[in-house]
């Protein structure tokens, strides 16, 4: 069964819902990571959590300034509890603890904790709640237990802390790539690009631009920037010349694009595809030169034909096309067509007089002046009577999508072998690793097991057996893909990812490096509550066409729903590993800037986000606030012993809150103005949460489910000590004048040292994972007079929960005007263009 026979035209989608219990995430949306160094404060995610040593350090200068106003005794009895809240921040399942699953919805002030570890901390430190969440409103449920827990509590038995941490099934594995209870890795995906009419290959200029080009079998290859944008004109049409049909399954047509390995200097690309020359069906490989004027853009008059090879059938057309790390570029042919090799005595991949069914290899360097291509002097058969020089291997069926293993990125293991997928013929698909000189036994084998008798039992056969075969139970044609060797998904490193394209499967390969044998896995797409971060999608088009890396090394997956060459269901797929991501700032990357001719065309994802399929999570319910009052509010009666007071007293520090010592001093009354309410910015593509009744909810006994609706009396209208919002004079919900709520106002915030970092933070709370730019010196707006300026100096590191957990200057304090309000732009892809 070859690549491209499909007797099923209709478009399906695959979609494998697993169940999953687990769902570690980050107050940034994201997977944990493990620490680059060892944390010092909160040493128990030292190797697994949501803190670098950054943030943990902040997290530790917190606690000792929360600290200095205890003595003692108090510093005994209530460290621990304070400590052990404050870490909760780096604890991988941090999003459940405070709420924080969706961008779209308030986050918890404080992680939520089990009743009986509240009832404790009720009962021994209550009055540290107000030092910990800064807002002196908790001072009226403080004396009743019940309304303290009710704002404390988050009622899951499996998530609340610190329950989370002794749950058997939550913490088995934790980090590691997840996998149902037959073994088939979970992962999931996001969608890159899409409209794509049968996307044939994908690759990068490796320049530091960060572009990748996608070809389309049809014969355009297009240009797309890192944030996802496409250039309106191709990088190459070739559609007069390229033969093929709008019929599925035709293996006709523009196949494959590869760039010089010194792109950067010699500006040249090399294609595969059919064409006919006086009714004769060739494969052509040609050569073609960046334009002088246009970067994104060959220049079309520039081909020169390096090599025709006839097809005596319309089939087996191979299609690869790859430069290894030797400079020299590899070609791999079909074997002509039809069904068995029926070419001669031996077949056509065992004559190595015909350049059919093999692997060659040439060199293309210097050949500006002569002959289109030289052969490499150790190429395996030069010299050797009757056989053609350019061959490097031989026996190979319809090889269809290969690859260079980049290595590991800290021993280089493995690095500069060659994979490849081999179509079978009607029992068994296979991946072969490419070898000098080595004979892969088409027509005499299929897999491990004999085709042609005759020729299999010919002792001197001598082929190499794949790393990998499977039978057409499992999938009819293989599509050979990549070792993940990739920055950002620490788990996948080594794995090899492959696909078949008639049943729609993603499968892996890890090598056993002691044995050298390959174990298989399947690969599946996790469940929704696995796949629950911004962006991702786990469900993908069946017709797996081809795989393709980035730059950066990153994974991708071109597949289409119908297989035509001029249906546009094709969709560029990115693999993504939910469990565990590297740690923050060790992936990123600054593009080469791209002179842009022609219009960019901004992607748009067409397939439902996970995060969307569910009603938004609602927040632990706040306390009801208490009409500020000019006099003292009488104490309730004690119902508790407080712990006796300490013997002596630090005197370096001043005491305004000394627990256990003397009573505690009440901060200014709050400003009885109540603001209109805040709605967060939602992104456009994120659709609205339906409502959920109870009639229809269906969460655990005694969980508060996401989208179960609010209880009588809990507060929406006034937003948290640290909500952003962003205004604008057009009224855009990505860009705008930064304004905080603190202390019952709105503000603006000064753009003294205000930087990326700062806007992180703020378009984060909003719901937009990037921020784009600063703007400074009020560039989209000044507050009004009667807006005050309650920000200054703000520095923050880019992980922060709001702005107020930043260095910055005392609140309301500046030494600026709204001349130098700041305000920020917002996207949702990296490197995004405004």
């Amino acid at each position: 069964m070859t690549l491209w026979r499909a007797h099923c035209l209709c478009l399906v989608v695959l979609l494998i819902p697993l169940q999953g219990n687990a769902h570690p995430q980050c107050l940034d949306y994201k997977p944990p990571f493990q620490p680059p160094e060892p944390l010092l404060f909160c040493k128990e995610y030292a190797k697994f959590g949501c803190c670098n040593l950054d943030r943990d350090n902040q997290i530790s200068q917190r606690f000792y300034q929360i600290m200095d106003y205890f003595d003692h005794t108090g510093f005994m009895a209530c460290g621990k509890y304070i400590r052990s809240i404050l870490c909760q921040e780096c604890s991988p399942y941090a999003a459940h603890l405070y709420d924080a699953e969706d961008a779209n919805t308030p986050m918890r002030e404080l992680p939520g904790l089990c009743g009986n570890y509240c009832g404790d901390y009720w009962l021994h430190c209550r009055y540290t709640l107000s030092l910990l969440i800064n807002n002196n409103e908790t001072y009226a449920i403080e004396e009743d237990r019940s309304k303290f827990c009710k704002y404390l509590e988050l009622k899951d038995p499996e998530y609340c802390y610190p329950n989370v941490l002794s749950n058997d099934e939550l913490n088995a594995n934790l980090g590691d790539v997840k996998a149902d209870p037959q073994g088939c890795i979970q992962l999931c995906l996001e969608e890159v690009a899409n409209s794509l009419r049968n996307p044939v290959a994908m690759i990068h200029a490796n320049d530091g631009t960060h572009r990748f080009f996608v070809a389309e079998q049809l014969g355009y290859v297009w240009t797309y920037l890192p944030n996802g944008s496409r250039i309106d004109r191709p990088f190459l049409n070739l559609t007069k010349a390229v033969l093929t049909s709008p019929w599925a399954g035709d293996e006709r047509g523009f196949l494959c694009i590869a760039l010089h390995p010194r792109f950067t200097k010699v500006k040249k690309a090399y294609v595969y595809y059919s064409v006919s020359v006086k009714k004769q069906e060739k494969i052509r490989i040609s050569e073609f030169i960046v334009s002088d004027s246009d970067m994104n853009m060959l220049d079309h008059s520039s081909e020169r034909t390096l090599l025709e090879v006839d097809e005596p059938a319309s089939n087996h057309n191979g299609g690869q096309l790859l430069f290894g790390l030797d400079g020299y570029l590899y070609i791999f042919i079909g074997d002509g067509g039809k069904a068995g090799d029926p070419f001669g005595k031996f077949g056509n991949s065992q004559n190595k007089s015909t350049l059919l069914g093999k692997v060659l290899r040439i060199d293309v360097d210097n050949n500006d002046y002569g002959a289109p291509y030289s052969i490499p002097s150790d190429n395996p058969f030069v010299g050797e009577k009757d056989s053609r020089p350019e061959i490097y291997a031989y026996g190979v069926r319809n090889m269809w999508r290969c690859s260079i293993d980049r290595g590991d990125p800290v021993s280089g293991q493995g690095r500069g072998r060659m994979f490849c997928g081999d179509v079978g013929q009607n029992k068994y698909e296979e991946v072969d690793l490419i070898e000098k000189g080595g004979n892969y036994g088409w027509r005499a084998k299929e897999g491990f097991s004999c085709y042609d008798n005759k020729l299999c039992s010919n002792s001197s056969l001598n082929d190499i057996l794949p790393i990998f075969a499977y039978p057409h139970k499992i999938g009819k044609s293989v599509t050979g893909g990549y070792i993940y060797r990739g920055c950002q998904m620490p788990n996948l490193n080594g794995l090899y990812i492959f696909g078949d394209f008639m049943s729609g499967r993603l499968m892996s390969l890890k090598e056993n490096t002691e044995t050298g044998k390959w174990n298989y896995k399947e690969i599946c797409m996790a469940a929704d509550k696995t796949c629950h971060f911004p962006k991702l999608i786990n469900s993908y088009y069946k017709y797996i066409i081809s795989f393709g890396e980035d730059e950066a090394g990153e994974l991708y997956f071109l597949a289409t729903g119908a297989a035509s060459a001029k249906a546009r269901a094709g969709v560029v797929y990115k693999i993504v590993d939910p469990s565990r991501r590297a740690p923050p700032g060790k992936c990123s990357f600054k593009p080469t800037p791209v002179n842009i001719k022609g219009k960019l065309i901004h992607f748009s994802p067409k397939e439902e986000f996970v995060i969307n399929k569910k009603p938004s999570t609602t927040a632990i319910p706040k306390p009801k606030p208490i009409k500020p009052s000019t006099t003292p509010r009488p104490r309730a009666p004690m119902t508790t012993r407080r712990v006796a007071p300490a013997t002596t007293v630090r005197p370096s520090t001043p005491r305004p809150h000394a627990l256990h010592t003397t009573p505690r001093p009440r901060p200014p009354s709050l400003t009885t103005a109540r603001p209109p309410s805040l709605t967060t910015a939602r992104p456009s593509y994120w659709t609205a949460a339906p409502k959920t009744t109870a009639k229809t909810h269906t969460g655990r006994s005694g969980k508060r489910g996401r989208g179960k609706p609010r209880r009588k009396g809990d507060r929406r209208g006034r937003p948290r000590a640290g909500t952003p919002r962003l205004v604008s004079a057009d009224g855009r919900k990505d860009r705008g004048r930064v304004e905080i709520f603190v202390r019952g106002e709105w503000g603006t915030v000064c753009d003294d040292m205000f930087n990326i970092q700062a806007a992180a933070v703020v378009c984060r709370q909003l719901g937009f994972p990037v921020a784009v730019r600063v703007a400074k010196r009020a560039e989209l707006g000044a507050g009004g007079s009667g807006v005050r300026i309650l920000l200054d100096d703000v520095e923050c590191e880019g992980t922060e929960r709001t702005l107020l957990h930043c260095k910055h200057a005392k609140l309301g304090k500046n030494n600026c005007s709204h001349d130098e309000d700041v305000g920020v732009v917002c996207g949702h892809y990296e490197h995004a263009v405004e």
